[in-house]
């Protein structure tokens, strides 16, 4: 499934299920985990009730069904907006079960190989995978190496490596070999793989509300409470202020009034949004191609503040390039890059290729016959930390060529009673200093001089932590160099620190250091030693091209395995509260407008003189034309204000990386005065129309 392609919102099939499950909604043990829409709910069907009580009693109110009808469309857009961010979740679903077919899998029974349904698999199981095959549940090569066509989950027609051994071997159900041969351990039960959980989760009905909802919820029904309880006691000051100006108690407030008093009074509008604004964020970060266990997990991306990224892939390129030969002193260039060349032939990483390359570019060194060389090819290792080439002349004398690290080929030269010198070892610190990697170059007992390998750091990157300060975000640079040379790339890079030589539990250690200092962390790995530190953060994003163990630990998934996804992440997050942030501003300031629209005019009667006005007449800013067209103004905008921000709380308020003061400052003047304004604007151009 290609996420990025995700569903319009204007899309007629969307629009149309969600109206439908709109009335679904309608059910009460549904309707009462939105408890204030509950209580709107429970105002409809109220005023419903009065108004078939009024026909019983030989008596009909145009009025209160008016305000029935707009009560109940209030609670109808309000579910239609939840509707329509769950169906966009629930069309992205569709199209990864249009791919789930009955897959047969060649399960190992033994030695015995037998066909089987891919449900049928359990965890433990052995299956054997060839070119063509479908891979039948997720799981981990555990022998060869194959090309897997991975578009059905990552959208990307490239096809990627998996092998057994190191952090590329885990492997996902429904995804396609296209080569070679594999045996597989299946690593989850059926109905619990990967594409399983991504579907529970893009539709949305797994979806738990995270601590920040919560804690929302229960302040909105806390004022929705106190409005209440105001609501309740108003007809009996209402009634003593009728007593004083000559009036009659049946002039009193109605039932239906009251209720729709109540209905604007409340904060309805984030009240109506606030799961649809949860969702969304689920959805924006699946159009990134990345996958969130929880909605808990966005929020806590949108409170990180210190972000550990690793140096390799995610700061730089990854792909160390040859970009200069440095000989020694009484050795010519061309001999040194000729050697250079000959010690990487057999080197199949990015960096022998590229001493390769370079040699043939700046002085036309190509390959020649190894055979009549009789040239035995060293392997690199992590014990030698050097690679090379063992050549035998036709006289049987054998030439040694060997590049690696500084301290490698020391030694190397030392056994072999050579010279290492000096003037080498400043070399090789000026070029750490640099940030670049050198590899020294030696034939037998001496020291041909240095290759110049450079970690490109990625364009634009220093200016993305730059917007993360901003933020208050600090970033960790964490890479296995030495410290001069992560000194230099951190520098170049900005970061705020960065951690040398790390290892494994240097980074659990650091994320445990940070949070014991109140801070929320966010990493990301792909690799198996990448799990503990995954699993310790606040946000652990794992690569999917990684192992089994980190995606597990993770609480997100990244389809692409591009590294700089967490930055995206923390944005998505940051956007998500922003959002919420926004609208409760605007919801609560509506409110504060709304009552003075409908208050003042509700009173107009009270003291009024034989002409109609009076005293109170003041206080009616809005020139409302009478309590009746006040209130229904107000509860036509009340439910047409969810329906217009329906749009903003699936898109998310427009994110910008500034401090939180700034922040702060911005929401309260765009949100915050928007939406005192607003209901000012809306409530009179309604009435205006209502009187016409």
């Amino acid at each position: 499934m290609k996420t990025k392609q995700h569903t319009s919102l204007f899309n007629q099939n969307l629009i149309v299920q969600a109206v439908k499950y709109s009335i679904i909604k309608l059910n009460p043990a549904l309707l009462i985990r939105n408890p204030v829409i509950f209580m709107v709910g429970i105002g409809a069907l109220l005023t419903t009730i009065i108004i078939f009580y009024g026909i019983y009693q030989g008596s009909f109110s145009s009025f209160n069904l008016k305000i029935a009808i707009w009560l109940w469309i209030t609670v109808l857009f309000s579910n239609f907006s939840e509707a329509i961010a769950e169906g966009r979740g629930k069309a992205q679903a569709n199209s990864l079960k249009k791919n789930r077919t009955q897959i047969k899998a060649r399960k190992l029974n033994g030695k015995q190989e037998i066909s089987v349904y891919a449900t049928e698999l359990k965890k433990g199981d052995m299956v054997i995978c060839e070119e063509g095959d479908v891979i039948p549940s997720d799981g981990e090569v555990i022998e060869g190496i194959a090309s897997v066509d991975e578009s059905a989950i990552t959208g990307e027609s490239a096809p990627v490596i998996r092998e057994n051994g190191g952090d590329r071997s885990a492997v996902t159900g429904g995804t396609k070999v296209i080569s070679d041969r594999i045996l597989i351990r299946i690593t989850t039960e059926s109905g619990n793989t990967f594409i399983d959980r991504m579907i529970a989760l893009v539709e949305g009905a797994k979806r738990q509300k995270t601590p920040n909802e919560i804690a929302l919820s229960i302040l909105l029904s806390g004022l929705s409470i106190i409005f209440l309880l105001a609501v309740v006691t108003l007809p009996s000051f209402f009634g003593y202020s009728l007593k004083a100006s000559g009036l009659t108690q049946s002039q009193n407030l109605t039932l239906p009034v009251l209720i729709a008093l109540l209905v604007c009074l409340i904060p309805t509008t984030i009240g109506g949004l606030l799961s649809a604004i949860g969702i969304s964020g689920m959805d924006r970060l699946l159009q990134r191609n990345v996958i969130a266990t929880s909605g808990r997990a966005i929020e806590a991306a949108g409170d990180v503040d210190v972000l550990l990224l690793d140096k390799t892939g995610t700061i730089t390129l990854g792909n160390r390039m040859a970009t200069d030969f440095i000989p020694a002193e009484d050795v010519s260039v061309e001999e040194l890059a000729d050697a250079a060349q000959l010690s990487s032939l057999s080197d199949e990483t990015p960096e022998g290729r590229s001493i390769v390359v370079l040699a043939k570019e700046k002085f036309n060194i190509r390959g020649r016959d190894m055979n009549s060389l009789h040239a035995t090819f060293i392997p690199f290792t992590a014990q030698s930390r050097m690679s090379g080439v063992d050549i035998r002349k036709d006289d049987g004398k054998l030439h040694q060529i060997r590049k690696g690290s500084s301290e490698a080929i020391r030694n190397f030269i030392h056994n072999n009673n050579g010279f290492y010198p000096q003037k080498i070892k400043d070399t090789v610190s000026a070029i750490a200093r640099q940030g670049a990697t050198p590899l020294v170059v030696a034939k037998d007992k001496k020291v041909l001089g240095l290759i110049h390998l450079k970690d490109i750091v990625k364009g634009g990157i220093k200016q993305r932590f730059a917007e993360l300060r901003k933020m208050g975000i600090k970033t960790v640079m964490i890479t296995g160099d030495n410290p001069l040379t992560a000194a230099a790339i951190a520098a170049e890079a900005g970061v705020d620190d960065f951690m040398a030589e790390a290892k494994p539990e240097d980074k659990l250690r650091r994320i445990r250091e940070e949070q014991i200092n109140g801070h929320l962390v966010g990493m990301i790995g792909d690799g198996t030693n990448d799990a503990p530190a995954l699993a310790q953060a606040d946000i652990g994003i794992a690569m999917n091209s990684g192992t089994q163990a980190a995606r597990e630990a993770g609480n997100m998934v990244d389809l692409d395995s591009n590294p700089t996804k967490l930055i995206e992440v923390v944005e998505v997050g940051k956007q998500l509260l922003m959002t919420r942030g926004s609208l409760t501003t605007f919801s609560i300031a509506n409110d504060v407008a709304k009552y003075f629209a409908i208050i003042p005019a509700l009173a107009l009667p009270l003291y009024a003189s034989k002409d109609g006005t009076g005293v109170l007449s003041a206080l009616n800013i809005m020139n409302l034309m009478s309590p009746q067209s006040a209130i229904l103004s107000a509860i036509i905008f009340n439910a047409i204000i969810i329906i217009l921000l329906v749009p903003l709380a699936l898109k998310g308020v427009r994110y910008r990386p500034v401090t939180a003061n700034k922040a702060l400052t911005r929401n309260l003047f765009i949100f915050g005065l928007g939406g005192i304004i607003a209901p000012f604007i809306g409530i009179k151009l309604i009435d205006l129309l209502i009187n016409l």
